[in-house]
């Protein structure tokens, strides 16, 4: 089994020298990796952030968690992310997906496309970033972009390219983060609930994830890092859980997704619970499922969890 890895969300704007400090904190605790949402709403943007991250620590590593596709052509994001790798002496990950929320797209004037389109533009814009970080120049011909014998610079430190983690609910994203990715981002499915699909964010639907993973990755599935994450209700660290079970339940009922207090203490996406029980759930995930990467939300919310299971 993989050894646990533990993220931390250090989105919030503050100024350097507090971003600084808790990234510096984080490294101290045990903490992986520092991550920062790319989101269009009251929070640091990533790449001035992880710049920050990579000159004030020396250990932990970082990422977007995750970059939205559709933010940035992927040859301007990729010298951003050679330059950050090359900053930090090789301590980035690339993190992106296709990019979710319609009301941001709205909101910036930014054309929201079908899920299909979104994702094809997501396998051309790894395809793009891959031939930046290789030696020497390549061209690329896909639908939504174009790349002319292009040499990009800087290269980043990783070779042949650092880790790339790609994310998604849905069964065509996931198998191209299979084939393409070195961490596979779980994350729960979108929309209505389906005939061939167990219920949203119920381990089955993990369960059921995983199986693409596998079947798409081949022999490489061992190779993997499989990511968790916390959605949709806050993590709470508790010893009265089926209380917080129970209003986690209501307000995902309202969103369209009914679950049981047991299936909701039961979720891989929903961290509530004692110290003791949340120790036992990513034990159960990673002997069961190999899930070994978890964000653990904000920096002291999960504190005594890292502590236990950290580098184990």
């Amino acid at each position: 089994m993989k050894p646990f890895r533990f993220s931390v969300d250090l989105r919030e704007p503050v100024s350097a020298r507090q971003l600084g400090e808790r990234a510096r904190r984080a490294e101290a605790i045990g903490f992986d990796a520092v991550v920062i949402p790319d989101h269009l709403i009251d929070q640091l943007s990533p790449v001035p952030a992880m710049a920050v991250v990579a000159a004030t620590t020396e250990r932990i590593r970082f990422s977007a968690f995750v970059f939205n596709n559709d933010l940035r052509h992927p040859a301007v994001l990729a010298q951003d992310l050679a330059s950050l790798d090359v900053l930090s002496e090789g301590r980035l990950d690339v993190a992106i997906g296709a990019g979710w929320n319609m009301v941001e797209y709205e909101a910036a004037g930014i054309s929201f496309d079908s899920g299909p389109v979104r994702v094809s533009r997501l396998e051309e814009a790894v395809a793009v970033l891959k031939g930046c970080f290789a030696d020497g120049a390549f061209s690329f011909s896909g639908e939504h972009y174009r790349i002319r014998d292009y040499d990009a610079r800087p290269k980043p430190v990783q070779r042949p390219h650092p880790p790339f983690l790609i994310g998604g609910g849905q069964r065509r994203i996931l198998s191209f983060a299979a084939r393409e990715a070195q961490i596979v981002g779980l994350a729960p499915t979108a929309g209505p609930p389906a005939a061939d699909r167990p219920k949203r964010f119920t381990r089955a639907s993990v369960e059921q994830q995983v199986a693409w993973v596998r079947e798409a990755a081949g022999d490489r599935f061992d190779d993997l890092t499989l990511n968790i994450y916390p959605s949709s209700w806050p993590v709470a660290v508790t010893d009265d859980a089926r209380a917080e079970a129970r209003r986690a339940a209501d307000a995902l009922r309202e969103r369209g997704v009914d679950l049981t207090e047991d299936e909701v203490l039961a979720s891989p996406y929903l961290f509530i619970g004692s110290v003791d029980s949340l120790v036992e759930k990513f034990i159960g995930l990673r002997e069961d499922l190999g899930i070994s990467s978890i964000l653990a939300g904000e920096l002291d919310e999960m504190l005594p969890v890292v502590e236990r299971l950290a580098g184990t």
